[in-house]
């Protein structure tokens, strides 16, 4: 038999947000998700009042981004930058923000960053996918290439045809590295 979830109190559901803000970096939109599944457990088992309850999330929520706990604009510009540097592109940086609650503002804001850093971060990102797949110029010399197999991957990932062009038609490794720098 599972143990009785706790009561829902201010000081409880603060204490959870901030060990879940511990352990994970979180968009607002996150930390609520976390907070109203607590609260729907408390409130299947002792009852009361979804709306007090909600009411109690949003004083928690808005008391933690006082105290600069929750900052979207920072967590959209260090999950765009992180992102970017696995070799994701654009749009499924902005897809994975969305995903994660965070609006649409906030998310052009963290690319318009991302894009003050990189010339084109979408390129950046394509030569770090194919680094990491072994694909067209870091391909091993031995490897044999299908080169509609390799454009079929990079597509898969997100990128669009002629970035994975570019990246897949480079001579090898450091003129794929050229492309990147203005």
């Amino acid at each position: 038999m599972r143990k009785a979830p706790p009561k829902i109190t201010p000081s409880y559901l603060e204490n959870a947000a901030l060990h879940y803000l511990e352990r994970f970096a979180a968009s607002s939109a996150s930390v609520r998700r976390v907070l109203m599944r607590k609260v729907d457990r408390a409130l299947e088992h002792w009852g009361g009042e979804r709306s007090e309850a909600a009411a109690q999330v949003d004083a928690t929520m808005a008391k933690l981004a006082r105290l600069g706990y929750l900052d979207d604009s920072a967590y959209a510009a260090t999950k765009a930058r992180a992102l970017n540097r696995q070799g994701r592109p654009v749009r499924v940086i902005r897809a994975a923000l969305a995903t994660k609650g965070v609006d649409g503002d906030t998310t052009a804001a963290a690319l318009d960053g991302l894009t003050q850093e990189l010339a084109e971060p979408d390129l950046a990102a394509a030569i770090r996918f194919a680094r990491k797949r072994r694909l067209g110029p870091f391909r091993k010399a031995d490897a044999a290439a299908d080169p509609r197999k390799e454009l079929a991957a990079m597509a898969r990932a997100g990128f669009d045809l002629d970035t994975a062009r570019r990246v897949l038609a480079a001579a090898d490794e450091e003129a794929a590295e050229a492309l990147a720098t203005p």
